[in-house]
């Protein structure tokens, strides 16, 4: 049994007790862990950039006067004693996919000096950025990084430490859509109340950009009469946004032309399709944030108002994916088109600027057949005019 001080985003007690797989304090099989609050001196903590989590970063002794009492810098966290041998190979697997690593420190706490062990940064894989506030991340980011954690210890026991981390910005990805499907209530006038789903058995036998989940579920039948046992498999990825650019002057819209994978894995002869400006919502992000990035980088476009069309699932029998469809007012002279995208995403996108009378002969003869294109061409056709005037 260890001790071992905690800090950054596992100072969180839901946190960290979802890495460990078990509250440690609140055992009634076995020893209870003690826990106390700490500090670690010499200290100071900074977020990694591009990630979701804090470093750890030592201050020179000349350096080491922070305040204006001239205090020593240190880290607030917690101190957890009697940790188990299971929990810690629960909490090696969180830890060192991503470059930390046991270390020997000394903390302070109330009862005065303890030895302990934290996690620290193991190599210089991670560059600094601005000064980490426990509080802040607890508004604005907790409820998101427990989600990614979720997850994260699923494949535990299924794939390495390194895969996993290497998978984290999806894992997040997939984590925000969790997350927006909690807080984000529906409509709920014909349907009935929500039923008490029973997960029999839930594996993840792939996980990477997409993750599919097998589970076995006891549903209950409408009638009343019992539960339905069944068997699923579900396509698992993050909440996307898309948007149609709208000219109310020209009466025109800006299509994107690209390669999709699956027309072509159906067997489609022609697998470029024409789509609205679409792309996944990442962490932290909004949907409508969302749009506007993607329309910066699939289009160069700047846009306007933002209309929202429609909230959706375009295929709920076996996919997560949900949807935020809009229209954006925007400028769309005929220099708005040309060839645009990230190569370093293998975004290769060709933008047509057609007008509103092309777009319905598109829908009608089938060229235009993805579904968030047609949801968006039929929301515009029903308040085109509205648009105009406005």
């Amino acid at each position: 049994m260890s001790s071992y001080f905690f800090y950054g985003t596992l100072r969180h007690l839901p946190l960290l007790n979802l890495v460990l797989g078990e509250d440690p304090t609140r055992d009634p099989d076995g020893p209870r862990a003690g826990l106390v609050d700490a500090r670690l001196p010499g200290y100071r903590l900074l977020w990694a950039k591009g990630q979701s989590f804090p470093v750890a970063v030592p201050v020179a002794g000349d350096a080491a006067e922070d305040g204006a009492e001239g205090e020593q810098p240190a880290i607030d966290g917690v101190l957890v004693t009697g940790l188990t041998d299971p929990q810690l190979a629960r909490l090696d697997y969180f830890m060192t996919g991503f470059g930390f690593a046991p270390q020997r420190v000394e903390v302070d706490t109330v009862e005065g000096v303890a030895a302990s062990m934290a996690y620290l940064p193991g190599d210089d894989r991670w560059r600094t950025g601005a000064a980490f506030h426990y509080d802040s991340w607890l508004d604005r980011h907790a409820g998101l990084e427990i989600a990614a954690a979720e997850e994260a210890m699923a494949h535990y026991g299924q794939v390495d430490a390194d895969r996993m981390a290497g998978r984290f910005h999806a894992i997040r990805t997939r984590a925000q859509a969790r997350l927006n499907a909690r807080t984000h209530d529906t409509a709920a006038s014909l349907r009935g109340d929500p039923p008490e789903i029973t997960v029999m058995e839930r594996s993840l036998p792939y996980a990477d950009f997409f993750a599919v989940e097998d589970y076995r579920l006891s549903v209950p039948r409408h009638d009343g009469e019992g539960e339905i046992e069944m068997s699923r498999a579900v396509f698992v990825s993050g909440d996307a946004a898309t948007v149609l650019p709208y000219d109310p002057l020209r009466d025109c819209v800006l299509l994107v032309e690209q390669f999709r994978a699956g027309p072509f894995a159906r067997g489609d002869r022609n697998p470029m399709v024409l789509e609205p400006i679409a792309g996944r919502v990442d962490p932290g992000e909004t949907p409508e944030d969302c749009a506007r990035r993607e329309a910066l980088e699939e289009a160069g476009l700047e846009l306007g108002a933002l209309h929202e069309v429609a909230r959706y699932y375009p295929s709920p029998g076996a996919k997560s994916e949900y949807l935020y469809s809009y229209i954006a007012l925007a400028d769309l002279p005929e220099s708005a088109m040309g060839v645009h995208g990230l190569l370093g995403e293998t975004e290769d996108i060709r933008t047509h600027v057609v007008s509103f009378t092309r777009l319905m002969e598109l829908v009608e003869t089938g060229e235009a057949n993805t579904a968030p294109l047609l949801i968006s061409a039929a929301w515009l056709a029903r308040e085109r005019e509205r648009l105009r005037e406005g």
